[in-house]
């Protein structure tokens, strides 16, 4: 079968031949349909990522596909199932094993293209929002890279539990995109101050900031007394410093939210948002946006894509 491999770090990732996987005790077998990329992949590929497995492995960290071997101890999901999956990686690829416990049926109204880019963004932004930062009907939620894979989910979301979206992204295009999933106000961070454009709109009770950098700064001085900065990542490149004199004068909690840890400390409450998410797709209160939709002998521009952050919402790759 093809794989899109990293065999090392001082190296790109290609395709390369392989032998088909077997499940082991608790996995399944997919044939996979599509894989959906994250900015985590980026960072995997060059052996910084937190997660990152030893070379060889395959890129792609949450996939779609069709359940065609059980692995020992393994009941469901059925053999002949369309099922979504996070699996850490190998999802760039033809087929591949993934844990059973994490596989959800996905339902018929769903394709493969948004299932497999549905499970880290959504479940990103879902828990983020409810579990860490409790944002309440009526605050004000500033969503930072807010045309960006997890940062447009924030903007969808956060509008779907009452809060005022305040989205900041480069361009009119990249603007748009958030207007059309909900965003109230608009700022475009190539012209204009984030601080004060936030300021002028009562400031901030939360921040979602999966950008880092310059942002952050910008973005805590904007944020209310009481407020909450939930940390997702840095796609700048920059991990800012926090200060925490700042912290303590302004009475704001600054919040680690890293979704991968939830799949080992609380995975029943990933699932119970995975459900959750997916039963307001299923309502249409959710409309994911997928940008660009690649072969996986194309998986290197799909990367790119991400890179030059030339993509909007997800980017998918589909074997």
């Amino acid at each position: 079968m093809r794989a899109f491999q990293v065999t090392g770090f001082d190296r790109k990732p290609s395709i390369a031949e392989i032998e088909r996987p077997a499940p082991a005790q608790g996995q399944v077998l997919l044939q996979i349909h599509a894989c959906g990329l994250n900015f985590a992949d980026l960072l995997m590929a060059k052996g910084t990522y937190q997660d990152t497995p030893k070379p060889p492995f395959s890129l792609g960290m949450e996939v779609c596909g069709t359940v065609v071997a059980l692995g020992e101890g393994v009941t469901s999901p059925a053999i002949g199932a369309r099922v979504a999956v996070f699996g850490g990686d190998g999802g760039l690829a033809d087929y591949g094993v993934f844990p059973a416990a994490n596989c959800l049926v996905v339902p018929d109204s769903m394709s493969s293209e948004i299932a497999a880019g549905f499970y880290v963004a959504y479940g990103t932004s879902h828990l983020a929002l409810t579990d860490r930062a409790r944002l309440q009907a009526g605050e004000t939620l500033l969503v930072l890279g807010a045309a960006g894979g997890v940062g447009l989910t924030a903007v969808e979301i956060g509008k779907a539990l009452g809060a005022t979206v305040i989205a900041v992204a480069r361009g009119a295009d990249k603007l748009a995109v958030a207007k059309a999933a909900g965003a109230d106000h608009l700022i475009d961070s190539e012209t204009t101050d984030i601080t004060e454009a936030v300021k002028a709109l009562g400031g901030a009770d939360v921040v979602y900031d999966p950008v880092g950098g310059a942002g952050f700064k910008a973005a805590m001085r904007a944020t209310n007394p009481k407020g909450r900065i939930i940390v997702i990542g840095f796609a700048s490149g920059d991990v800012p410093p926090v200060p925490a004199n700042i912290i303590l004068v302004k009475n704001i909690d600054v919040l680690g939210f890293y979704w991968g840890g939830y799949l080992k400390f609380r995975p029943d409450l990933v699932m119970e948002s995975i459900r959750a998410l997916m039963a307001m797709h299923a309502a249409g209160n959710l409309h994911p946006h997928i940008s660009n939709v690649l072969p996986l002998d194309q998986a290197d521009k799909a990367l790119e894509l991400l890179a030059s952050r030339k993509s909007t919402g997800k980017v998918v790759v589909t074997p």
